[in-house]
């Protein structure tokens, strides 16, 4: 299996886990369409940035213009390049930190570890089921080795800005 087919099954893992926890948590999630303040300008792992570019290219001609024009003038601090009338461009293709985002998050801090949000979820939940939260260390991890097996059959960065995906 390839590093890019790997990605595509540890994508689907994690569309699965979140749409669960959004079902579930459904009145208590502010994640809507043109919710937009956490779309910032990101890094992103290689395989991620191919995953992208496959899916500009399958746009038509002139949304991949725009798009491309948009990245042209993206900023290094400031939002996402994708990000079109609080809308992503490319929903479907978006990186692994944006399918999570706003969900809840195991991450440590640290020695300790804690459960992380966005402050405009989950108000009024008393507690979150560990079967809601995302291990965000062992899924970092998982999206490093599939990084690692892409770079060997396409070699290159580890990492790159949207921009740049979206430039190449």
């Amino acid at each position: 299996m390839s590093g890019l087919e790997n990605y595509r099954v540890l994508v689907a893992r994690v569309d699965e886990m979140c749409a669960t926890t959004a079902t579930k948590f459904a009145a208590h999630l502010a994640c809507r369409p043109g919710c937009d303040a956490c779309c910032r300008h990101l890094t992103i792992f290689a395989v991620e940035a191919a995953a992208l570019r496959r899916a500009l290219e399958e746009l038509p001609p002139s949304q991949q213009e725009q798009i491309r024009e948009l990245a042209k003038v993206s900023t290094a601090h400031g939002r996402c390049p994708l990000l079109h009338d609080g809308l992503c461009l490319l929903y479907e293709a978006r990186p692994i930190i944006c399918r999570t985002h706003g969900l809840p998050l195991l991450v440590k801090r640290g020695d300790d570890s804690e459960i992380d949000f966005c402050p405009e979820n989950f108000a009024g939940v008393e507690s979150i089921p560990g079967s809601a939260v995302i291990d965000l260390e062992r899924l970092n991890a998982l999206l490093a080795a599939i990084n690692a097996l892409y770079l060997k059959g396409c070699p290159g960065p580890e990492r790159i800005t949207m921009a740049q995906a979206l430039s190449e």
